[in-house]
């Protein structure tokens, strides 16, 4: 039981520092704007989608008790 429960404490240290570091996740949609005959033009939307601080640190936090925990069981 000790190797899964150190793999997913890791992985959410990872995450919690990935999401304390970017801050959201950015992605880009394309839009078709017009389309006449062999003439296309498309836009390009950048969007984001926050991530707030408190869930990196509550990822952080769960990632360090997995971690102790998984230490102390084995």
């Amino acid at each position: 039981m000790k190797a899964p429960l150190m793999i997913l404490g890791i992985a959410l240290l990872v995450l919690g520092v990935i999401s304390l570091a970017y801050q959201g996740l950015t992605y880009t949609t394309r839009e078709k704007v017009l389309e006449i005959g062999p003439i296309k033009a498309t836009k390009e939307t950048e969007r984001t989608i926050p991530l707030p601080p408190v869930l990196g640190g509550l990822a952080l936090v769960g990632g360090v008790v997995m971690v102790v925990a998984a230490a102390r069981r084995g």
